[in-house]
């Protein structure tokens, strides 16, 4: 088998590997960006928060950022996945799903996070559509309306307070899982929050749009829209874990900085690294990690001009 050898091997199309592959495109340094151009926030209908880009629709900001890049001819992209990756030597060897091999001087892992969501059914229609996990991404268009909450455990309070600061029509549905402190209890009552905590039975929509939330108990709550509070995200990929890269306790891969991990070469950015980056700090990950190892392979060549 024959492999291809780059100076940078990009896993993740997204903000973060799309602006790492700009900033070394324009470095002159040879690029491949693999990506099955299936992205988590596929199943929103726009993307905001990202600067001259907002309200944009997910797949469009990646359309505008490859026709950007297609000028640096250096770089290019694949539609796959990496399957494996191996040290070998200063190189890295690269497998894909689809069979290519490839060698490159450096890697970055920028594949972000999956959701895995509650055992809740209806939640699937919803999702994405009026139900969303990001309040700084959706708040906004969905202020004063009827919300729900669905979330548990320790961190529901401050999620709670989150999402009542773009609505007091708020309802905290835990769906009869872990129970809620007295002194949480109290906080969220007196804020004016309905607090439910019998299992949920169903959510009710038509054409993805929340309409309510069906109880065990057979009570129907009318509700517009909702945010969950755990999605279920995990890591995408475990390459790097494969590689003896530890996770955080948050669930992103540790970095020393600029991304980069303890294996030198080998750099994490973007949800991959933060659980939760948002685009536009993804792409300035990107943007930085991609300024690292730049100046490390100069380094790396000069050093090999001086030592002749």
């Amino acid at each position: 088998m024959t492999a291809h050898m780059y100076d940078v091997l990009i896993a993740g199309g997204g903000p973060a590997g799309l602006s790492a592959a700009l900033v070394l495109g324009r470095a002159r340094r040879t690029v491949l960006v693999v990506d099955d151009d299936k992205p988590r926030n596929a199943v929103v209908k726009h993307s905001h928060g990202f600067l001259t880009r907002d309200g944009i629709e997910p797949m469009k900001l990646r359309q505008i950022a490859k026709e950007q890049i297609s000028k640096y001819q250096q770089v290019e992209f694949e539609k796959d996945c990496i399957d494996s990756i191996e040290k070998e030597g200063s190189l890295f060897l690269s497998y894909t799903k689809s069979g290519k091999a490839v060698y490159s001087r450096r890697v970055i892992i920028a594949t972000g996070m999956k959701d895995e969501l509650p055992d809740i059914d209806g939640l699937d229609e919803v999702y994405g559509k009026s139900v969303f996990t990001c309040p700084y991404c959706d708040g906004w268009e969905h202020q004063d309306q009827p919300l729900a909450v669905f979330g548990e455990g320790k961190k529901l309070l401050k999620f709670a307070a989150i999402i009542w600061n773009w609505s007091k029509d708020l309802i905290v549905f835990t769906n009869g899982r872990s129970p809620v402190s007295d002194e949480d209890r109290r906080d969220i009552q007196n804020h004016g929050i309905r607090l439910v905590e019998t299992p949920v039975k169903e959510l009710v929509s038509e054409k993805g749009m929340l309409q309510s939330v069906v109880l065990e108990n057979g009570e129907t709550i009318s509700r517009k829209y909702g945010f969950i509070q755990n999605s279920g995200q995990h890591q995408a990929t475990n390459i790097p874990g494969n590689l003896g890269i530890q996770t955080t306790r948050k669930g992103g891969y540790e970095t020393i900085g600029h991304g980069l991990t303890e294996m030198k070469g080998l750099f994490v950015v973007g949800d991959a690294k933060n659980a939760f980056t948002s685009l536009i700090g993804a792409a300035g990950e990107g943007y930085e990690a991609g300024v690292a190892m730049d100046h490390d392979m100069i380094h790396e060549d000069w050093e090999k001009v001086t030592h002749r």
